[in-house]
């Protein structure tokens, strides 16, 4: 890629210009928006997505770099991270760890071990395959940020949630060793966790159906959207390197707690 095309781009602003930046989940919802974010404020940014068709959409729309890619494979992860730290002299500034998902609401009695493995495999193997092939290059850039979403369902454990639970958990502490290890090649690594969020995809992709879906955020005057998230992530890697913002908690005001909601 030719860095000086950058200064005739129209989708970016000054703040953030020459900095590279990989986002997961680039497709919908929060990922989505986060690219889109992070344009606006100068990131050149390489969109990683499964869904080719929402990310050439995407690229036409902000100027990012679409990227077509399981997380969950991890040679297409290695070689596609070659290839993009070739195009960058070696570095990158920032891996942002948006995709990850739920599957299924049952008891743990009643758990269904596929759904239980696939969370794993792309909210915690996912993320995995991501920060190791991109480490080389976040260390080489001097100052590079990791940022992980997990979520609320990282702190307690729910009914129904125990499997999401056990991904985001698991999540939560591969984010808190990889801080300590990594704070002596400058490297700073943001935990960002959201609770309630209204995206189009979540719950219908958790639930299965339009109806399920919506019964989570019904009476709930104004849960988390996308845009508000990918606000916080876009802030959060875009304040001075030196400040680490190590874990941020956000949810709607309505929702109190995991376990307090108030629904009119």
């Amino acid at each position: 890629m030719n860095h000086s095309h950058r200064l005739h781009n129209p989708f970016e602003s000054d703040a953030q210009r020459g900095k590279i930046a990989v986002v997961s989940g680039a497709s919908s919802g929060i990922g989505r928006a986060t690219a889109q974010q992070m344009r606006a404020t100068g990131w050149t940014v390489y969109a990683v997505a499964r869904r080719a068709a929402r990310l050439h959409q995407l690229a036409e729309e902000t100027g990012v770099i679409p990227v077509v890619l399981d997380i969950t494979d991890e040679s297409a992860v290695a070689q596609t991270a070659l290839r993009i730290i070739e195009e960058n002299s070696g570095s990158i500034d920032a891996l942002v760890n948006i995709s990850g998902g739920a599957v299924g609401a049952d008891s743990i009695a009643d758990a269904d071990g596929s759904g239980w493995r696939s969370m794993f495999e792309l909210n915690v193997l996912g993320t995995l395959n991501m920060i190791r092939a991109f480490l080389p290059a976040l260390r080489a850039s001097g100052e590079g940020t990791i940022l992980n979403l997990t979520s609320t369902a990282a702190e307690h454990g729910y009914e129904g949630g125990g499997g999401y639970n056990a991904s985001k958990f698991g999540e939560r502490g591969m984010t808190e060793a990889l801080r300590l290890e990594e704070a002596e090649h400058n490297i700073r690594v943001i935990e960002v966790a959201p609770g309630m969020v209204h995206t189009e995809e979540f719950s219908l992709n958790r639930l299965g159906s339009p109806k399920a879906a919506e019964k989570v955020y019904e009476g709930v005057e104004k849960p988390l959207t996308a845009e508000d998230v990918a606000q916080t992530v876009t802030f959060a890697v875009n304040v001075p390197h030196h400040i680490n913002l190590d874990r941020i908690v956000m949810r709607p005001v309505a929702q109190a707690s995991q376990f307090k909601v108030i629904r009119k």
